[in-house]
């Protein structure tokens, strides 16, 4: 049978970034923590972290990981069934894109987490990559762009995301004064969200363009709609985020007519237990636009 603490210990480890801050985390001593992780390894007799380059878990480590989150989810239930065990808030990380984050998330969980008692851990990552996390087992759910399931979970498709490239009309009128030519996007600075954002790239490709272009990088969507609006670039913005700023005509298409459909999936174990399926149907309920 597996110790639960030292799968703690791994599981905070590896959320935390490292064995001092884990140690913060549960009260321990940096010592403690490599104890337990080294005990753990020893039980396995194979590692269950990498620590250079960087650390992260390795294949049995994330094995490890996945099956932790999903028993603390099955204790959950358990604890709700049984009241007389020791009762702690359930708490649930999870990938989420930033732009999701930005418009409807809260609104889609804000009432389950009141009546659950629920605590999340977001972590921010492009719908495009967030699933990674899950595979590596760093979190137990994940919303982003991929409809593929990892092995052990499932899939379930939200609706889709619909992205239109905004600028200011100043913007427009200076950078694509002959309209969106090739010529014109070689040298037009957009905004990208991050390294991993391709959003530009799939909207530049509609238009038959695939060349290099000018960009700030900006990793907020609160930022990105700022930059936006002080005319630095043009980007790929759902109509939801800036509806106030496209209504008063502070934001405008720089290709009228013209948007980029992203498909939303929300990834989960299996067997995660009753919490998640409540959080699933109240994902399915959100109308995306």
């Amino acid at each position: 049978m597996l110790d639960y603490k030292l799968l703690e210990a791994l599981a905070t480890v590896v959320e935390c970034g490292g064995f001092e801050r884990a140690g913060v985390s549960l009260g321990l001593s940096q010592s403690a923590i490599s104890q337990r992780i080294k005990a753990l390894e020893v039980r396995l007799g194979q590692p269950v972290l990498v620590r250079a380059p960087a650390l992260e878990p390795t294949l049995a480590g994330r094995r490890l990981l996945n099956h932790f989150q999903q028993v603390q989810l099955l204790e959950r239930d358990l604890r709700r069934a049984l009241p007389t065990l020791d009762s702690t808030s359930p708490r649930l990380r999870i990938a989420v894109n930033a732009d999701s984050l930005a418009t409807w998330w809260a609104e889609a969980v804000g009432q389950l987490c009141q009546e659950e008692g629920l605590l999340i851990d977001l972590v921010v990552e492009d719908q495009d990559v967030g699933l990674k996390r899950m595979r590596n087992g760093d979190v137990a759910a994940c919303l982003c762009a991929s409809p593929q399931p990892i092995a052990g979970a499932r899939c379930v498709p939200l609706g889709t995301m619909t992205y239109h490239p905004l600028a200011t009309p100043a913007y427009r009128k200076h950078h694509l004064p002959a309209g969106p030519t090739p010529e014109a996007f070689r040298h037009a600075p957009a905004i990208v969200y991050g390294p991993h954002d391709k959003l530009q790239h799939r909207f530049l490709a509609q238009r038959g363009y695939r060349g290099a272009f000018p960009y700030h990088l900006c990793p907020s969507s609160e930022g990105f709609v700022r930059l936006a609006r002080a005319g630095m670039g043009y980007g790929m913005m759902p109509l939801m985020q800036v509806e106030e700023w496209v209504n008063g005509g502070e934001l405008v298409s720089i290709v009228p007519g013209q948007v980029l459909e992203v498909t939303l999936y929300w990834h989960f174990w299996r067997h995660s237990g009753e919490l998640v399926e409540h959080l699933t149907a109240a994902l399915q309920k959100v109308q995306l636009h």
